[in-house]
């Protein structure tokens, strides 16, 4: 099967919520910097009209916060972020362990 028959069988876009917060967990970013990382981890990046409304979603729930630097606005997880992406992170790997060991 090729990879562009493989992207119309599985539609992976309820993920970007979860990619936002784990990169956060390693490192503040802002908005840029975080569709790029999305787009090397999937082979297409998130374009602005998706990824903001996402991070203003975060914001609303308080899992993140935006502190302006100059003309961007950095991100960076709260203390209820970063509880909820130690508990997304290990209930995604109850969910997904075993199809992550057949890629090894």
């Amino acid at each position: 099967m090729n990879a562009a028959k493989g992207r119309t069988m599985c539609d992976m876009r309820g993920m970007l919520s979860f990619q936002i917060l784990f990169l956060l967990s390693r490192s503040q970013m802002h908005g840029e910097q975080l569709a790029t990382e999305i787009g090397k981890r999937r082979g297409e990046k998130p374009k602005a009209g998706t990824i903001y409304p996402a991070l203003k979603e975060l914001r609303a729930k308080r899992l993140i916060l935006g502190k302006r630097s100059g003309k961007l606005i950095v991100y960076a997880l709260t203390p209820l972020g970063r509880e909820t992406i130690k508990y997304a992170t290990d209930y995604f790997c109850r969910a997904f362990g075993d199809i992550i060991a057949l890629k090894k």
